[in-house]
């Protein structure tokens, strides 16, 4: 058997359940609730730990990374023959990065033929928007509006991880954002928490499935819980200040949803949340998580954050930092060398209760059992399926339609989009037009690299010998070396190459310019202070516009951007995102007409890095708008309060009308539900989906409320010159929130109800709470 070298962790020893035990360190001295139902595969749990000794419970909860992959700061490779021996001792529960049917086999080899139980490891790995075949990043696919699409895209991402015998992905995240300076934007589905539940509760139905024993489904895991979106500043793994408040009511809720979905696994937070790590947060993972929403999951550390409290300054050493993980409720160690080292010995000398390793230990046994690990360890290693069912001519048409679904139409002035017919010569111009790297995105799991079809490929494809298509690359985006792990350099001196693209551009009817960011821009660690076009893109798109008018701006990016001067002097814009494999065809499916675009934007773009952080579903203030011709009202001097593009907007090839919106009750008693009625007319020449959005705003609460609140949506199909009707249903859980008295509830009182194409042009109603 080859030699397998890889880093990390591993952990010593683990104890029996106690269900009625108290949280085993008296630094909280609250009950600890530790739930044993008397299902089969809980008695198959406690039988099997009744026969474990401490190493190999604590074994249990220890995580390496294969050597060779990172995605996290780098390990050490010393020592990898002891590793190794630990695997087959049984003192290791889990591992990432390992990526082929014959290497998992090979390393659930070494478990299970070589350990005193048998017990199988679990594989888990970053399978974020697709395994192979890459499907738009998370913020694109969230444009879609289409959870269909979402799930679909997740189905197949677990169908071809799991086929090299993945069990589990670090994936959905489902934090929310507001500056688009952070990174992980792309990761995630946008601002609003009613949005980002749906979309959770899709990605997570899409890898689980409806069985996890399936071996074409796989584990999800909710993360980074919580408030990792909110760092100060939009920079990556900082300090998090924001009020409980806005934790219950904005933050949490996609986790609290995907918790009663049953999402199998949760991921802590690099952050600090209010002055505490959030690995080692007792409020966050033993209080709300396991305890107001009685989560029977498993959670794991985030890539070395147990340790990373010394950092923070809140534990001394790994030791400390091992005990103050496990009392809050951290169950297994990702990439920190904190457990295995140390939790065995802080339970011998009582500083731990062994109860707690007893419930951890516990909940990664149960989930592999639910993964039917136990009945066949190798099921999901099939070097068969990964010839089959990985990159497959099926997946990477559905690819396809997810591209051009999450694709959003930002501007189309005199109707220039779609490219007629009677074009008969184009320019495909700029840093990304040819690119087959850039969009596949970050997070790209095992994707081939150069393997997205380009846009100029695209076209090429679509016109044939019918059109004249010519190139120019203009500038370059990036400077050296391209990188998942590595910082990016960005061009922002060469422009050399601009004077050839005037030339291309002056010679054709109409451009299409791919401008925007690398996908190594976004991502994790790639926070950002400008969110503006590097100088030398700038300046080619300034230079071809200079002389054609006719342009067509192709986005490619993975975080709103500034773009104003775009906005002001160029007559259509696409917003593509990084779209995955199939990039190229689905955004010419858009550009000719093939398919009209129907994205919508699940994110606000600001007109400047000055307004970031900038959301839709802001609060009123006191002085929300000029009452007098003074200054003394909330805004900015230089610039208006409002961003470029709203959330939820994106235009289309045809025109929607909103009229006659109705209650079926103008009174609604606090237990009943409310429908909303619209009408909806196509009135253009193209048939068209309308993503229909419906917001409330509760005038007067206990606490302030949002001025508008997103609480439904409905993606519809309006043939041309058609009128449909879209009905809405609130009840007190739309209509509710957490109080000042933290409970939640909806308040009597009176609302406005608004249904609309996006947040800001919508029709309006009332209706009182009773």
């Amino acid at each position: 058997m080859k030699r397998i070298l890889f880093f990390t962790l591993i952990f010593g020893w683990i104890i029996m359940i106690n269900p009625s035990c108290t949280d085993s360190n008296a630094m909280s001295g609250k009950k600890e609730s530790i739930n044993m139902t008397n299902s089969v595969i809980d008695k198959k749990v406690a039988d099997l730990m009744a026969k474990m000794t401490i190493e190999e419970k604590v074994g249990q909860l220890t995580q390496y990374s294969n050597f060779g992959e990172l995605t996290g700061p780098g390990a050490k490779d010393e020592n990898n023959a002891k590793k190794i021996e630990n695997i087959k001792k049984g003192l290791a529960g889990s591992m990432l990065n390992v990526t082929s049917a014959e290497q998992t086999r090979e390393f659930q080899e070494l478990a299970v033929n070589n350990s005193r139980l048998g017990i199988p490891l679990i594989f888990a790995y970053d399978v974020i928007h697709g395994y192979k075949t890459m499907f738009p990043i998370p913020l694109g696919e969230t444009s879609s509006w289409d959870m269909e699409v979402l799930e679909t895209g997740a189905k197949i991402a677990a169908k071809e991880a799991s086929a090299v015998g993945l069990h589990w992905t670090f994936a959905p995240m489902v934090d929310l954002m507001r500056d688009a300076r952070w990174g992980r934007v792309m990761e995630g589905s946008g601002e609003d928490p009613y949005l980002g539940t749906k979309a959770a509760l899709a990605r997570i139905k899409g890898f689980q499935g409806d069985d996890l024993s399936s071996n074409t489904s796989i584990a999800a895991c909710a993360k980074h819980f919580a408030g990792y979106g909110f760092g100060e500043g939009g920079r990556e793994y900082n300090t998090v200040e924001i009020s409980e408040h806005t934790l219950r009511n904005v933050v949490l809720p996609p986790f609290k949803a995907a918790a009663e979905a049953g999402v199998a696994t949760f991921m802590n937070a690099f952050n600090e949340l209010n002055g505490i790590p959030a690995t080692g947060s007792e409020y966050l993972q033993r209080d709300i998580l396991k305890g107001e929403w009685n989560y029977d999951g498993m959670v794991v550390s985030d890539w070395g954050s147990i340790g990373e409290m010394i950092e923070h300054g809140t534990a001394k050493d790994k030791k400390h930092a091992s005990e103050l993980a496990i009392k809050a409720g951290s169950d297994m160690d990702m990439e920190g060398y904190c457990y295995e080292d140390h939790l065995v010995e802080l339970v011998n000398e009582g500083t731990v209760k062994e109860a707690l390793v007893d419930d951890a230990c516990r909940r990664v046994l149960k989930l592999k059992f639910e993964l039917g690990l136990f009945d066949d360890p190798y099921k999901y290693c099939n070097e068969e399926r990964e010839k089959n069912d990985v990159l497959t001519k099926e997946n990477l048409e559905i690819a396809r339609d997810a591209a051009r679904k999450s694709i959003v139409l930002l501007k189309n002035e005199n109707d220039l989009l779609p490219i007629k017919e009677t074009v008969k010569s184009i320019a495909v111009i700029g840093p990304f037009a040819a690119d087959k790297d850039t969009p596949l995105g970050s997070w790209r799991a095992k994707a081939i690299t150069n393997s997205a079809v380009s846009l100029l490929e695209g076209v090429k494809n679509t016109v044939g010998n019918k059109v004249k298509v010519t190139y120019a690359k203009g500038v370059n985006a990036t400077i050296g070396e391209r990188s998942f792990i590595g910082e990016l350099t960005v061009n922002h001196t060469d422009k050399t190459g601009i004077t050839e693209a005037v030339k291309v551009a002056k010679n054709a009817e109409l451009v299409l310019l791919a401008i925007g960011e690398d996908c190594f821009q976004s991502g994790e660690g790639r926070s950002q202070v400008s969110i503006s076009l590097s100088e030398p893109q700038q300046a080619l798109l300034e230079a071809v516009q200079a002389v054609n008018k006719n342009v067509v701006v192709v986005l490619m990016n993975g975080r709103p951007l500034e773009i104003n001067w775009m906005t002001k002097n160029c007559p259509a814009i696409l917003e593509t995102w990084h779209l995955g494999s199939e990039s190229g065809n689905g955004i010419v499916d858009v550009l000719f007409g093939k398919y009209n675009p129907s994205g919508k934007l699940p994110i606000s773009f600001p007109r400047h890095v000055g307004q970031c952080p900038i959301y839709y579903n802001q609060k009123n203030t006191g002085r929300p708008v000029a009452k007098a011709p003074d200054v003394f009202w909330s805004h900015y001097i230089d610039a208006p309060n409002t961003p470029l593009y709203a959330f939820g907007f994106g235009l289309s090839y045809t025109t929607f009308e909103y009229k006659n919106l109705k209650l079926d009750k103008a009174f609604m008693p606090i237990k009943e539900t409310l429908t909303v009625s619209v009408e909806i007319t196509n009135t253009g020449s193209r048939d068209g989906y309308e993503v229909a959005q419906l917001y409330i705003r509760d005038i007067v609460g206990s606490v302030t409320r949002p001025i508008k609140e997103l609480k439904g949506f409905e993606k519809v199909l309006i043939k041309a010159g058609e009128t449909k009707i879209v009905s809405f249903k609130l009840t007190e859980e739309e209509l509710g929130f957490y109080g000042r008295d933290y409970k939640f509830g909806a308040e009597p009182g009176d609302f406005k109800i608004f249904v609309g194409g996006n947040s800001v042009e919508l029709l309006e109603i009332d209706f009182e709470l009773k």
